[in-house]
């Protein structure tokens, strides 16, 4: 995060978009984007965030190689994108997300890992 910015400033940008998101969501499948994936149905989505995972692994082999991150910032946009639309298809939001984090916060990710699978 800046440092010329609060921590607030994310999760504005996050309620933000979970807003148009939310919006697009219910709109014409020819007005928009969002609208036009979810019209497509879950699978439609999930495709588009497998897409964006690869675009992003390759960005990340790239960055480390070269040094450059532009690209890689780009397509970890893109994959979080589709991900809060796959979210909000599941009448999700970032906010479920951040709770999560946050409950993990102070929690081994060995421990939090043991507890999902039952051994460490």
């Amino acid at each position: 995060m800046s440092p010329n910015r609060p921590d607030r400033f994310m999760n504005d940008v996050l309620q933000a978009l979970a807003t148009i998101l939310e919006q697009r969501k219910l709109a014409p499948a020819d007005s928009s984007y969002v609208a036009s994936l979810h019209a497509k149905g879950l699978n439609k989505i999930l495709e588009k965030i497998g897409e964006e995972a690869t675009e992003t692994i390759l960005a990340a082999k790239d960055a480390e190689s070269s040094g450059k991150t532009k690209d890689l910032v780009y397509e970890t946009a893109d994959l979080w994108f589709h991900s809060l639309v796959m979210l909000s298809h599941l009448d999700l939001g970032p906010d479920d997300v951040l709770k999560e984090l946050e409950r993990r916060f102070n929690l081994s990710g060995l421990d939090e890992k043991a507890s999902r699978t039952g051994k460490k």
